[in-house]
């Protein structure tokens, strides 16, 4: 006979009768495409899959890497990827607004009081004056594209320091390197950009450091993106999808955001150990001793829940309506479902 004795059974133990088991569970599990950037503020994405949460849903996750927000909107849009997380943009809201796809949860946020996005020099533009946020008008500065959430928040600044954003040159140079290297080149006077970009440049002697946007304003600058028909056409898998997500999520804050009686956050061993797999993704050629630092130093804030605020991105596309970097039937109430994240 080609079966197992009951003998034979019972000596496969624990571990036989996992291995037994795999293979179906795995043919069964849900192959999602997830399209997101090598961001410390995706962590909870990277967490949630290095701890298991989304194999416990059932759900085989591949992440796929890009190097601006916008190509994900599109990628999710043309039915490439089902999930994306990254910033928010005028071309998302747009492609939303045509029914292409859903915000379900959030990423990041700019808070006050933890540093976030950060306003970089060229060392030229430095040594010429440029040191501070009031030295904006006139300048050259490096964003990915046309109404990115690097041109909102350039938008922001200008608000917050009483100047037209049109005494700005925007320099779209579509992703983070070709930002960074214009930058480090002297060819633009400077960028806004990640914090962990931010710091590895200042460090290096590349850049300088003008300021932290969050010591200016606050507001949600990511979510979490699924394609809308698997938002209406498979709601299971987006309930499970978001449900690992927000135990990533949660990880994250308890990780990153507690703080000491003196305001400080807290990089014990607990911090140390989240950092290194988040690092997994973000610095992946690089040595978790080395990079888990440098991944709490950049860590932005969250909401533990992955929440969305609703009325934040609500002003975000009235700020994109003004701009005219949306059309005018853009709302936001039509593409975020809370429901999923709560």
């Amino acid at each position: 006979m080609g079966g197992i004795s009951r003998r034979g059974f019972a000596g496969l133990g624990a571990a036989g009768l996992a291995a037994m088991m795999l293979p179906g569970r795995a043919a069964a599990a849900d192959k999602v495409v997830v399209g997101v950037l090598r961001f410390v503020s995706s962590g909870g994405l990277f967490i949630a899959k290095e701890r298991g949460y989304f194999a416990a849903e059932g759900i085989d996750l591949d992440l796929q890497f890009f190097e601006a927000a916008q190509p994900i909107a599109v990628a999710i849009a043309s039915g490439d990827l089902q999930f994306g997380l990254t910033a928010l943009t005028a071309g998302t809201f747009n492609l939303a607004a045509k029914g292409a796809l859903k915000v379900v949860a959030s990423q990041g946020m700019e808070k006050k009081g933890v540093k976030g996005n950060a306003l970089i020099a060229s060392n030229e533009a430095y040594a010429k004056g440029f040191n501070a946020f009031e030295k904006l008008p006139g300048t050259a500065i490096a964003i990915t594209q046309v109404g990115s959430s690097f041109h909102y928040q350039m938008g922001q600044i200008a608000a917050a320091k009483g100047f037209d954003l049109a005494k700005v040159e925007m320099k779209p140079l579509q992703t983070l390197p070709n930002m960074m290297a214009a930058v480090k080149s002297n060819q633009v006077d400077g960028a806004l950009i990640a914090p962990h970009l931010a710091r590895g440049m200042i460090d290096r002697g590349e850049a300088k450091l003008i300021g932290w946007f969050s010591d200016l304003a606050q507001y949600q600058f990511g979510a979490l993106f699924v394609a809308s028909k698997v938002a209406t056409g498979n709601r299971d898998l987006t309930e499970r999808f978001v449900r690992a997500y927000q135990k990533g999520m949660a990880d994250y804050a308890a990780a990153f955001m507690r703080v000491d009686g003196a305001g400080e956050r807290i990089f014990d061993d607990a911090a140390k150990a989240t950092a290194a797999l988040v690092a997994k993704h973000v610095y992946p050629s690089e040595a978790a001793e080395t990079a888990a630092p440098k991944v709490f130093a950049a860590a932005v804030a969250v909401d533990d829940r992955a929440r969305v605020d609703l009325a934040d991105l609500e002003r975000q596309v009235a700020w994109m309506k003004a701009e005219k970097l949306v059309g005018a039937d853009v709302d936001a109430k039509s593409f975020v479902d809370i429901s999923f994240a709560k």
